[in-house]
């Protein structure tokens, strides 16, 4: 593929994960929210939340589901897509909260959290989020209107630039991490179970932002 055809489709895919927006455009909804989590699933860290709301005529080409991107990638796009959002939040919860409610709650907590801190600099301009589209998870004690959508950050441009806001906001937390817990790779693994991760668990133990709750169900403490 050459540069001309690369550019074509990325143009059409722009297009294709932009059909929830348009189709809520449509109907006279102006401000829709992406939502989208990053660290459901490793053994350290929090997990983090973004909410992202784009402006209609977002045209930044490869925008995608955050895991598809390269690291370099996600950087880049992080940089525009905060400066061209009409408004965005990240939402964080440690993974002490993790271990006090499960994943799935704390995960609902950091999207609540996000979408409150993205309505805030909204209603700073003087616009109010009408519509969520979130990436699987359904926020029943949200009074804001939603969308449910499975694989939401790989068929919703707004899922999709949340899913690099929270993803990049959670790697670089990580990176600062390893600097005080250099033991288990976490500048590599961002926490996941890779095998540095747990030679290192099993040479130092584990430090204070390990799951436990996790961790008990590998019977690794």
């Amino acid at each position: 593929m050459n540069k001309a055809e690369r550019e074509l489709f990325l143009k059409g895919k722009l297009e294709a994960m932009k059909m929830y927006e348009d189709e809520l455009h449509g109907r006279g909804v102006r401000y829709i929210a992406g939502v989208d989590e990053a660290g459901r699933g490793p053994l350290a860290g929090p997990v983090v939340a973004a909410a992202v709301i784009l402006p209609t005529d977002f045209s930044v080409l490869g925008v995608d589901d955050s895991k598809k991107l390269t690291a370099k990638k996600r950087e880049e796009l992080f940089s525009v897509i905060s400066e061209r959002s009409l408004a965005w939040g990240i939402g964080v919860i440690d993974n002490a909260v993790i271990d006090e409610i499960n994943i799935l709650e704390a995960t609902k907590m950091a999207m609540k959290a996000a979408i409150e801190e993205a309505g805030r600099n909204l209603g700073a301009a003087g616009g109010a989020i009408g519509h969520l589209l979130i990436d699987a998870v359904a926020l029943k004690d949200v009074e804001i209107p939603q969308t449910s959508i499975i694989k939401g950050d790989a068929k919703s441009v707004s899922i999709a630039a949340a899913s690099i806001m929270a993803k990049v906001t959670r790697d670089r937390m990580m990176d600062g991490f390893h600097m005080e817990y250099p033991h288990y790779g976490f500048d590599k693994n961002k926490g996941y179970g890779t095998k540095a991760h747990y030679e290192g668990i099993a040479k130092c133990g584990i430090c204070e932002i390990h799951r436990r709750s996790f961790l008990k169900k590998q019977a690794l403490i």
